[in-house]
């Protein structure tokens, strides 16, 4: 038997971020949004555990037990006393290093296959337990939809949203590392007083009520100072953006993704097209959200 989960990327539309804490992370008030671009995790059963990948930048995902989809069979493996013996297969359609949780969608979806594989029985809160050892961003894949994320971003409340919101998404030529634009935010902000990060209740009012330009207005990312310091040529991007009209634009958590939000899906696609003639990126892509979480599509 194999089973496949579907899960999704994400935007931050709003990330505030406090300064480092001593265990070196950072407090976050993060506004996540899941949007439909999916990985796909299969899992099977092996002689032992192997991690393969295929799709756009797939040589760029390391297939050792570095994977987060690894790391996450492992992990439930380690807690229900099983021989983690599967072949993960990730099917990539979330731009690799880009900034929209690519890598923490695989570990969610390997962790839920793997849970429907061996029938652990695992409860919901201790598959959010598992994420949250993993990464900041993996809970918030396994849940989907939109929710506010507190703490380092893996505390989630669930927050109402009151229809689609249409997304264009540029992506770069090259990645950039996450632990390397909070380094360069550490540098930035040094000797500043960086206020504590609480959620812009305008940004979740608009959220709630369906309104992409309220929305616009209140959209903001703490990180994007250090990914354009590390990035320049990201303000290209988002220059181009503006210009084909779009509500907003900033760069997508870590970057160097930059994501557009549009007034629907007719506009989403006349920007898509300003920003693939702007020779400004490699590939653009368009999305709605919120969508679900990580979902078993087949066993």
């Amino acid at each position: 038997m194999s089973v496949t989960v579907r899960v999704p990327a994400k935007v931050n539309v709003q990330l505030a971020v406090g300064a480092a804490r001593p265990d070196g992370f950072h407090d976050l008030a993060n506004v996540f949004l899941a949007v439909g671009l999916h990985d796909e995790v299969t899992v099977t059963p092996a002689e032992e555990l192997r991690v393969t990948c295929e799709g756009p930048d797939a040589a760029q995902v390391p297939l050792d037990r570095t994977n987060l989809a690894a790391r996450a069979a492992l992990a439930l493996a380690g807690r229900y006393g099983i021989e983690p013996a599967v072949h993960l297969h990730i099917a990539k359609d979330i731009p690799v290093a880009g900034g929209m949780a690519g890598g923490s969608a695989d570990g969610a979806g390997a962790l839920l296959a793997c849970d429907t594989l061996w029938g652990t029985g695992a409860s919901r809160e201790e598959l959010l337990d598992i994420c949250a050892e993993l990464g900041s961003d993996v809970p918030f894949s396994l849940v989907g939809g939109a929710a506010l994320g507190t703490g380092r971003g893996e505390k989630l409340r669930p927050l109402d949203v009151g229809g689609d919101f249409s997304w264009v998404f540029a992506m770069a030529e090259r990645g950039l590392s996450t632990p390397a634009v909070f380094r360069e935010f550490d540098r930035l902000t040094a000797g500043l007083d960086v206020p504590e990060p609480v959620a812009s209740e305008a940004l979740l009012d608009a959220l709630a009520k369906g309104d992409p330009e309220a929305l616009a207005a209140a959209v903001s990312n703490d990180l994007q100072p250090a990914a354009l310091s590390l990035f320049p040529e990201l303000a290209d991007t988002l220059a181009a953006g503006s210009a084909a009209g779009a509500l907003a634009g900033l760069v997508s958590g870590s970057g160097p993704t930059t994501a557009f939000l549009a007034r629907d899906p007719g506009s989403a696609a006349k920007i898509a097209d300003a920003l693939r003639a702007s020779g400004t990126c490699r590939a653009v892509r368009t999305a709605s959200g919120p969508v679900p979480g990580a979902t078993v599509m087949g066993a």
